[in-house]
């Protein structure tokens, strides 16, 4: 059976009727940063970004986004988590992580992609290192790997069965992830596990998490598991994570 963070899915969380979305084809010039006050999808619909496949329609959308001092045009849609905009949590990781340090043989993974903001900029910094990119979203990991395509930068974008089949004994050198909170306390536990026990030995994970969502609560149940976890900075109601391998 599949771990509990990957049948996400599963989980009811919000109780509103179903139904299926349409839009009209749309072009939006500029992608916002500013979002809902949790950090979590506004749109009015009953599925989770952590859905496998999403239910709702809709064209892709081109967007012009900021990036850590680099200019993209990407494409997001519906059914994928902060689709119109790069999410406050986001924005603060990418403000605030350093950049990274990497080498050539070296592994750097955005855990929960979405439609790739995260990965784009680590494939920017990756100094020639592997990016991978993984989410559960079906509709999450193609508009990835399209943004990655549209902005001439290498990556691998893998659902969770992908990444766990192709890291073998491999080690991971450094994370960046907004991690999905919501998808419950258990199943968040298990993923961070999952990924943070892949972790090199000089390895670090860099983890964006609401403070009024539990971050210093996660920071604490960290380090009661054996991680080293340190508060990296705050801002916009967001603390920065760095954890290391136990």
């Amino acid at each position: 059976m599949a771990p509990l963070w990957a049948r996400a899915a599963e989980i009811p969380l919000l109780a509103t009727p179903r139904f299926v979305v349409r839009f009209a084809t749309t072009t939006v010039t500029h992608l916002r940063t500013e979002g809902t006050s949790s950090g979590y999808p506004d749109e009015v619909s009953n599925e989770h970004y952590f859905s496998e496949s999403p239910m709702s329609e809709g064209p892709e959308i081109e967007r012009a986004v900021h990036l850590r001092a680099h200019e993209y045009s990407v494409v997001t849609q519906h059914g994928v988590f902060a689709h119109d905009k790069v999410d406050k949590g986001t924005a603060v990781l990418l403000d605030k992580v350093p950049e990274p340090q990497l080498a050539p043989e070296d592994l750097a993974v955005d855990v929960g992609c979405g439609w790739g903001p995260v990965t784009l900029a680590l494939a920017h910094e990756a100094h020639g290192a592997e990016v991978w990119g993984v989410d559960v979203n079906e509709r999450a990991r193609e508009l990835t790997a399209k943004n990655l395509e549209r902005a001439s930068l290498a990556g691998h974008v893998f659902s969770p069965d992908e990444a766990e089949a192709a890291l073998g004994g491999r080690t991971i050198k450094l994370i960046w992830s907004n991690p999905p909170v919501r998808i419950g306390k258990e199943a968040l536990h298990e993923l961070l596990v999952t990924w943070l026990d892949r972790l090199a030995p000089d390895g670090i994970a860099y983890l964006v998490v609401q403070k009024n969502l539990g971050a210093d609560s996660l920071q604490r149940w960290l380090v009661a598991q054996g991680y080293g976890c340190a508060k990296h900075a705050s801002a916009k109601g967001y603390r920065i994570l760095a954890a290391t391998a136990r």
